[in-house]
């Protein structure tokens, strides 16, 4: 207990110090946008070895409290120098987009350096990748600094952990209220975007991992159209669903990080084919549109609205009426006729055998691995049943997936109901008012989103009576990001409810 109070004033201590210094004239590295940094770096006034250098003592500060890192990159300073000596090579005009800008990514994201990539479990620690995952190498194209791996949920949530945590990392948790879920699985992107632990960072869903951990720690997230970011190198759960995005304070420091990984991958050559075609051409920061609501039309399903309290109702009602003062045609009360105990089952079941296959590739391509297969990393949790944790959590999951034989007729017939689902479900919905979106209170909406490949972009709403966050979600049709950027931004800059994290115990 004395531990965590020392804690909890440090990092109280920490912030005020960094706004402070911000108040002295100096470059105000808390709250930092990606537009600031570039900025800072086209003035002389900021490097990006003095940006890493101050991330990487908010890691070393935060990160005994909040658990949100699960390693630092050994290499980072260097990444940051090489930037520096690239920008005064080229009189600044490579100042622009993520040059020399640290990012931390989820521990299920590749990466060809001395970092693990384990989605926070023991049994790949030590493995060896045989190249970037799509992502990573996009970043590093991009000029980014790997600042190192967030802490998962592990294996993804595919075993039944607490929300944000894992064997190598431990329990990460929500900076704004310590004892609040920080959601999971991408728990440890979303937390450290929130601490000020990195300039931006990656995440990736299958149902709810990004737009969850984004709504619970006051982050803007987009989870992308499937296929509109590489799989490739990423551990995965299920092809149709899997999808990396963005985790950051804004929603225009997530459409820089958006912008630099969309694209085609011949690693992942059918999802990234089909999806290219959604990338317009100029990329998408220029729908950062501070009219991006004016004569959209956003459906409010009431079924996504039920059970709140008093609190989060007002604070949805009084967001939908800025909506509509800003321009939108708001449609309340629809249904998404969708039924939501038919899609979990077919979901799941369709999981369990896709997790299986997936994860058996990627582990036979690992050029060095402790485990080849899920059978092995069943065994190995098994013998390792203290720091597994086994005892709490479980394994279920992956038993289940283990005892699928492929994609048989049961699976096949569930790939036909899922579609069936999406197409009668928010297609319809979608189709029959015209809309150019719908809202959601938090990752309510998630489920929907995934079994269609949709995208969908979460944005903070709000805080409840304990301080703790929630967010609203804009969702659309496969290929719709300009649209609901468009909206998200012109939402957060109309009402610019996001506030720095306060540790409270």
């Amino acid at each position: 207990m004395v531990d965590l109070r020392l804690q909890v004033v440090a990092a109280v201590m920490g912030a005020a110090l960094a706004t402070a210094a911000a108040g002295s004239g100096q470059f105000e590295f808390q709250e930092a946008t990606v537009d600031a940094i570039q900025l800072g770096f086209r003035s002389g006034s900021l490097t990006s070895t003095a940006l890493v250098r101050f991330y990487l003592d908010q890691i070393a500060r935060l990160n005994p409290l909040l658990r949100a890192v699960i390693e630092v990159n050994p290499d980072a300073l260097a990444q940051a120098a090489r930037a520096d000596a690239e920008r005064a090579a080229s009189g600044g005009r490579c100042a622009a987009g993520l040059h020399g800008v640290p990012v931390l990514l989820k521990d299920n994201i590749a990466t060809l350096d001395r970092l693990n990539t384990t989605a926070g479990s023991l049994a790949l620690l030590g493995s060896v990748v045989r190249r970037d995952a799509g992502v990573a190498a996009r970043l590093r194209r991009a000029g980014a600094v790997i600042l190192g791996k967030a802490n998962p949920s592990e294996w993804s949530n595919f075993r039944p952990v607490a929300s944000g945590w894992s064997a190598r990392g431990g329990q990460t948790l929500n900076p704004y209220v310590l004892s609040a879920t920080p959601c999971g699985s991408s728990a440890g992107p979303g937390v450290a975007a929130a601490a000020n632990m990195a300039a931006v960072t990656l995440g990736s869903e299958t149902d709810g991992s990004i737009l969850c951990p984004s709504s619970s720690n006051s982050v803007v997230g987009i989870k992308p159209t499937v296929g509109l970011t590489s799989r490739s190198g990423v551990i995965p759960i299920t092809p149709r669903q899997d999808t990396i995005g963005p985790m950051c304070r804004t929603v225009s420091d997530a459409v820089h990080v958006l912008d630099a990984i969309v694209g085609y991958d011949e690693l992942d050559a059918e999802a990234t084919g089909a999806a290219s075609k959604y990338i317009p051409r100029g990329g998408y920061t220029q729908f950062l549109r501070i009219d991006g609501l004016r004569g959209k039309r956003i459906g409010v399903p009431a079924v996504f609205f039920q059970g709140y309290d008093d609190l989060h109702t007002a604070a949805y009602q009084k967001h939908l009426n800025t909506m509509r003062k800003h321009g939108a045609i708001v449609i309340k009360d629809i249904d998404i006729a969708t039924n939501f105990s038919d899609l979990y089952d077919q979901e799941t079941l369709l999981m369990n055998a896709e997790f299986k296959l997936s994860l058996n590739a990627y582990l036979s391509d690992l050029l060095r691995s402790p485990v080849r297969s899920l059978a092995d990393v069943i065994a190995f949790n098994n013998a390792h049943p203290l720091e597994e944790r086994l005892k709490d959590f479980g394994q279920p999951d992956l038993i289940a997936a283990e005892a699928t034989n492929g994609i048989g007729p049961k699976e096949r017939a569930a790939i036909r109901r899922l579609d069936e689902i999406s197409t009668d479900g928010l297609e319809k919905l979608m189709r029959e008012h015209r809309l150019d979106a719908i809202v959601a209170p938090n990752s309510d909406a998630s489920s929907v989103l995934a079994v269609g490949g949709y995208p969908g972009i979460a944005v903070p709403a709000g805080y409840d009576r304990e301080g703790v966050p929630f967010a609203i979600c804009f969702g659309g049709l496969r290929g719709y990001e300009p649209r609901l950027i468009e909206m998200a931004y012109a939402f957060e800059q109309a009402t610019r409810v996001r506030r720095p994290p306060t540790f409270k115990r």
